[in-house]
C-alpha cells in the first residue's frame, strides 16, 4: 500500500499529539539525524525536564536518589537494544 504525500498527512495528524512527536522526529532523523536529535533534546528540556523541576520545587521530598534514577535510565536503555 502505498500512501500520498496528503494522505499520509492526514494519516498522521490523526494520531494523538504525543505519537505525532515521536513519528516527526523518527522520520527527520531518518533524513536529518543531527537536527532530530537537537529538537528531540530542546522538546525534552521544555516539557518533561522543566516539569519534574518545577514538581520538585513545590514538593522537595519527591525527590528521588541519583542511584535510583541511573537504574532507571539504565533500564530503559538496555530495553531499547
Amino acid at each position: 500500500m502505498s500512501l500520498s504525500e496528503a494522505e499520509f498527512f492526514e494519516a498522521g495528524m490523526s494520531l494523538p499529539p504525543d505519537v505525532r512527536k515521536h513519528v516527526a522526529l523518527r522520520l527527520l532523523q531518518s533524513v536529518d539525524p543531527d537536527e532530530a536529535f537537537e529538537l528531540g533534546t530542546d522538546s525534552w528540556l521544555r516539557t518533561e525536564v522543566a516539569a519534574a523541576y518545577d514538581e520538585l520545587q513545590t514538593d522537595p521530598s519527591s525527590a528521588l536518589p541519583s542511584d535510583d534514577v541511573w537504574a532507571r535510565l539504565e533500564s530503559k536503555w538496555a530495553a531499547r537494544h
